[in-house]
């Protein structure tokens, strides 16, 4: 691979790129200029790729590199992570099929950033969305990156060159306060209480997954999945998730999701009374299967349980949906979890170097993900300043 870096001495400054040679004793081979922009410019123009005699010659087109790039993210995974799952194979072998598509003229060592430029100008006039365009640069970008580290090129030359899009994480995300959560919780409490017989055998199960879903912060695939064996000491261990599109459980989508989390000792104690009263014997060890012993749909407990729930706290909104005025959910299952998260942040906002614990509890592989999404949150007046816990526990200290 390729860098640039600064190097001032008597003469002045100059800018030196260090990229891989194969026929030098050190690996490396030098290039000096006297700006950033000739340095940058002497990169993307893809000279350093052009002596094929330095480096592993196997993959000379996109297709063959693409391919590549597919069975190391299935085999072997990437750059030392675990092989993505087959929901995520599958996303990238479509947006290999988009990359592919395109009549690529040079062999890879040939292209050029403004190939790459090229490129990115016919992705975004064939019709695909913006967001569709980005992961596909990006895809392209960890495609080349495979390609240096295995000393088939010197340099990516798709750095830089990305899709803007509007990111989730540029617009903070909608919290309920205090009240709505308890609201909510009543809701369920009175669900479970209800003389209907059907709707209180629901309700058995739905109440301690909305209360382990506010406590925790969980993910609503990782709380659907979570197995009978995972609570102890007082926690939860979170090791699995429901995979997209929901036909079958695998491990959580990073490392960083396989977390243990603190829960209020009351809800621990609710989990584990519904495990010994209610929960039957199934092959996932679930704690909250369905009656055949599989595990929910998510789409199905946001419908039948959080909306219900919802709709009995009264967190609805009317709006107009084709010219009728209907009840719309001012929540998602996903709300709970920006609730854990804010009550977290407020716990340790006196404590920045705690930030890194709070990653860690929301299951999060890098802490830009955490201080993007959430840092806003600091500001939530209405939570507790303690440390530990799940999220009733801070609720209570906060009355």
């Amino acid at each position: 691979m390729a860098d640039i870096s600064k190097r001032e001495n008597a003469k002045g400054v100059k800018y030196q790129v260090r990229y891989l040679d194969k026929s030098k004793a050190s690996g490396y081979s030098y290039k000096s200029f006297s700006t950033r922009k000739a340095a940058k410019a002497f990169v993307e123009s893809g000279e350093i790729n052009k002596s094929p005699s330095k480096f592993n010659t196997s993959v000379t087109t996109i297709s063959q590199a693409t391919d590549l790039w597919l069975n190391i993210c299935e085999k072997e995974g990437r750059d030392g992570k675990d092989p993505v799952t087959p929901y995520t194979l599958s996303e990238y072998t479509r947006r290999a099929k988009v990359i592919n598509s395109y009549h690529w003229h040079q062999p890879i060592q040939e292209l050029k950033a403004s190939h790459i430029v090229e490129f990115r100008s016919w992705l975004l006039k064939s019709g695909v969305s913006r967001y569709r365009a980005g992961v596909t640069m990006t895809a392209l970008f960890g495609i080349f990156q495979e390609l240096c580290i295995r000393d088939i090129i010197a340099a990516n030359i798709v750095t830089n060159i990305t899709v803007r899009t509007d990111s989730r994480y540029d617009q903070p995300v909608s919290v309920p306060s205090q009240d709505d959560v308890f609201a909510l919780l009543s809701a369920a409490d009175r669900l479970a209480e209800s003389s209907n017989k059907r709707i209180a055998n629901s309700w058995a199960r739905y109440r301690p997954m909305l209360y382990l879903a506010a406590d925790s912060g969980m993910r609503p695939q990782e709380y659907v999945a979570v197995a009978k064996a995972a609570f102890v000491d007082g926690g939860v261990h979170v090791t699995r998730a429901i995979e997209r599109p929901g036909t079958r459980i695998s491990v959580t989508k990073t490392k960083a999701g396989r977390r243990f989390i603190d829960l209020s000792p009351e809800v621990y104690e609710m989990v584990q009374n519904y495990i010994r009263r209610h929960s039957i014997d199934n092959r996932h060890d679930l704690v909250f299967p369905t009656s055949t012993g599989h595990w929910q749909c998510v789409d199905h407990w946001r419908k039948r349980g959080f909306n219900v729930a919802c709709l009995e706290a009264g967190l609805v909104k009317l709006v107009e949906v084709d010219g009728e005025t209907v009840p719309k959910n001012k929540f998602t299952p996903y709300s709970l979890r920006h609730y854990y998260a804010s009550l977290l942040l407020k716990s340790y906002e006196n404590n920045p170097a705690n930030l890194k614990r709070a990653q860690y509890l929301m299951g999060h592989s890098k802490i830009e993900t955490t201080l993007n999404l959430y840092t806003h949150l600091m500001d939530f007046d209405d939570v507790a300043a303690s440390g530990r816990g799940g999220s009733l526990t801070r609720m209570k200290e906060s009355q």
